[in-house]
């Protein structure tokens, strides 16, 4: 079962890629972690986002976001399904994205217990803890 990822626009999304998107994100942090908030914010579809797939057999098993803030990238919405975690999928999905961002610099919110693996990508810890709905975030920044 090879992973592999891709990197689309919005635009490039087709409806069942969208919906499967969307349903991922929802499963994890709105279900599993019990944090309702507004996922469809409308950055989703911003000329300078996109969304980063990862693809196991054809079936997305994690997601991801970089948004274009001029000057500097943010990447969020970081989600793989429970069945993926554990197996080293994450990097993957992060490497696709730190791809995708470029050179410049680029920001993320950890959840705090992950804080320690995004270090592994050159994150440093930026500011306070604090909370982003019920769940303890840590502002990180890269370059």
């Amino acid at each position: 079962m090879a992973a592999t990822t891709r990197v689309l626009s919005f635009a490039e999304l087709d409806a069942r890629t969208a919906h499967d998107v969307f349903r991922l994100r929802q499963q994890v942090f709105v279900v599993e972690q019990g944090d309702p908030y507004d996922d469809l914010d409308g950055r989703d579809t911003e000329p300078g986002t996109v969304h980063v797939l990862l693809e196991e057999d054809g079936r997305l098993v994690g997601v991801a976001r970089v948004l274009d803030e001029g000057d500097h990238r943010r990447i969020g919405r970081v989600a793989l399904l429970p069945e993926a975690r554990g197996r080293g999928l994450s990097g993957p999905l992060m490497e696709a994205c730190l791809v995708a961002c470029g050179d410049g610099p680029v920001v993320l919110a950890a959840q705090t217990p992950l804080a320690r693996w995004y270090a592994t990508y050159g994150f440093e810890v930026t500011g306070p803890e604090f909370l982003d709905g019920s769940i303890p975030h840590l502002p990180m920044r890269r370059g």
